[in-house]
């Protein structure tokens, strides 16, 4: 099985927009090689998280080995890996495009091209891949093959003369694709003779094997029992079992060049593995790693914190597992005075952070708070040092500071031509700066320069509530720039409530701080006490909210007598509500935690 000649084999990877289909033709081509059978087989079978299958997204690139007889009587070894579409998890599909030398294009046939269609085929571009483009969906009543080919070559610029047209639900002219994988993608580059190097392309947790890492190997042979090296991290194991995935795993005696498949070696600590690490023979070891994968940047950080101080531990260890699978997140341990003990996370985007947490709460059984989602801010000192700022509550005394920077990204939007008003609308209610506006048909491309601070919170719901859904939105960080920026604290009974903190531009920091205490006066239960609840900048109070007291009816027992007797009791209630004033805590129930920290439209 192992001893298939270099240019028997092909590796490529499926990119495409959201929907277009990439799970699904994924599924059409196992089903073509006969890596599962009928009765094993189900929709999405590459998709085998819970959460993947119930949003109908793809979270994790997944790989598969498959055999192919083509039409000149060859057989063939296809390693395929199929990645998401999702902004927020491009840093999966840069790590499959690096362990691949080609890509299928998938565009849906009726929908045309969209951002994350133009995200994903550049970065295949920058990886030197040979590409494919596949017009998907053939077979809708609205599909429109030839307006699209004419749109990815004006768009993209790639030849779509031969592009291959299918239908990936009904298999429709899946052999063409597998043929043009063969003919067309260019085999693996690689020299068995040569000491052993081998990519570390992904990495998971198995409760029974440990660690199980997804290799590519580049030269040599990687074998049972062979002793190997991880050249950053200088740890030394013993291979146990060497496999590849149909998608089954399947153990397989050794890898040679350009293979991909997977290694155990009984590794109990989630550190000894990066995610881009050379895996290299300990004694006869190569000279050079190869390159490795750009370090991932956190663009959205904020706190999780354990509903259960008890749970402290387990969150720690918990995060260790999910950082080996998704190397892209970022965590260091923090304490918070409302909160207690928890960690400040880095994610890539919105999606990413509700996934990771979702990921938290469903495979190892946490409960969890997560605080308002902030960005990086740069703050420059009056006496010239400059520091990251992850934490609104950390920001530095506002005389001490000279300016502050904030991020600002540099967005596609693709939109129908009738919604592109409400969509530059939106764009320059969020400080957007236009930078382009081009037609393709009947859509336009808008490209924006907009604040990441105005993008974390909402601005994706908004934009697809303007559109309809039509929008599709792509981004990438662009620099960093001067703005006037404040801290906004939330004051509960004169009490600062730190998780609520957040900095906000001044123009919009008064609105913000006004909903804010709006949402919190209808979450905070009522005590028997006045509660005052705040928004504050620096010693200046921009918004306050009042909730009532209970009343309690203190005379419902008096019957009769003097009206003085009534008096009495309720002087000394009134002494009480304003002792209760002073001394009284509130308690902010997490359900309003939650509740305030996801941001209004």
């Amino acid at each position: 099985m192992t001893d298939t000649p270099l240019d028997h084999i092909r590796n490529f990877s499926i990119i495409a927009h959201i929907d277009h289909g990439k799970s699904t033709l994924a599924d059409r081509l196992i089903q073509a090689c006969g890596g599962l059978t009928d009765r094993e087989m189900t929709n999405q079978v590459l998709d085998n998280m819970e959460l993947e299958r119930e949003r109908g997204i793809t979270i994790k690139a997944q790989t598969v080995r498959l055999s192919y007889k083509a039409k000149n009587g060859e057989s063939y070894v296809l390693n395929l890996m199929d990645t998401p579409g999702h902004v927020d998890f491009a840093y999966e599909v840069s790590r499959s495009l690096a362990a691949c030398e080609g890509s299928l294009l998938v565009v849906d046939a009726s929908q045309g091209v969209e951002a994350q269609t133009l995200a994903n085929v550049y970065q295949a571009i920058e990886a030197n891949h040979e590409i494919v483009p596949v017009l998907n969906k053939i077979d809708l009543p609205a599909a429109e093959p030839e307006r699209v080919k004419q749109q990815i070559e004006d768009v993209i610029g790639i030849d779509t003369s031969d592009a291959i047209e299918i239908s990936a639900k009904t298999g429709l002219n899946i052999e063409g694709v597998l043929e043009a994988l063969v003919t067309r993608l260019p085999p693996p580059k690689g020299d068995a003779g040569k000491p052993l190097t081998a990519l570390l392309v992904d990495s998971w947790y198995d409760q029974y094997l440990g660690v199980v890492i997804l290799v590519r190997v580049r030269d040599g042979r990687l074998r049972r029992g062979q002793r190997i090296r991880m050249m950053a991290k200088g740890s030394v194991h013993n291979v146990e079992q060497v496999g590849v995935f149909t998608p089954k795993m399947v153990p397989v005696d050794d890898l040679g060049p350009g293979e991909m498949g997977y290694i155990t070696a009984a590794i109990k600590t989630v550190a000894d593995c990066n995610v881009g690490d050379t895996l290299t023979d300990d004694r006869q070891p190569a000279t050079t790693a190869l390159p490795g994968f750009k370090p991932s940047i956190p663009v959205v950080w904020c706190g999780l914190y354990p509903v259960d101080a008890d749970d402290f531990e387990k969150l720690r260890e918990s995060l260790g597992k999910l950082r080996l699978n998704d190397a892209s997140f970022h965590y260091e341990a923090e304490t918070s005075a409302a909160l207690g003990f928890g960690f400040r996370c880095g994610f890539l985007g919105l999606l990413h952070l509700e996934i990771v947490q979702e990921r938290l709460t469903r495979e190892f059984d946490l409960d969890l708070i997560a605080t308002a989602p902030s960005v990086v801010y740069h703050v420059h000192r009056i006496n010239g040092g400059m520091e990251e700022l992850h934490n609104p509550v950390d920001m530095p005394d506002p005389s001490q500071i000279d300016h502050m920077e904030e991020p600002w990204i540099r967005a596609t939007i693709m939109v129908p031509d009738e919604y592109l008003g409400s969509v530059l609308t939106l764009c320059s209610e969020r400080r957007g700066q236009q930078l382009d506006l081009t037609y393709v048909g009947d859509r336009a491309m808008a490209v924006y320069k907009l604040p990441l601070n105005e993008v974390v919170f909402d601005f994706y719901d908004r934009l697809k509530s303007v559109t309809r859904g039509y929008a599709s939105f792509d981004y990438q960080m662009d620099s960093y720039a001067e703005s006037d920026l404040v801290r906004i604290s939330i004051l509960v009974n004169g009490d600062l409530v730190d998780a609520l903190s957040f900095i906000a531009h001044r123009n919009a920091a008064e609105t913000r701080g006004r909903s804010i205490c709006a949402k919190l006066k209808d979450l905070i239960p009522r005590q028997l006490f006045k509660i005052a609840i705040q928004a504050a900048i620096g010693g200046r109070v921009v918004a306050r909210e009042t909730i009532g007291a209970l009343s309690k009816d203190v005379t419902a027992k008096c019957y009769g007598g003097d009206i003085s007797r009534k008096r009495k009791l309720l002087e000394k209630q009134k002494e009480g509500k304003k002792r209760m004033r002073q001394f009284g805590k509130v308690e902010i129930p997490q359900s309003a935690f939650l509740a305030a920290l996801k941001m209004d439209a």
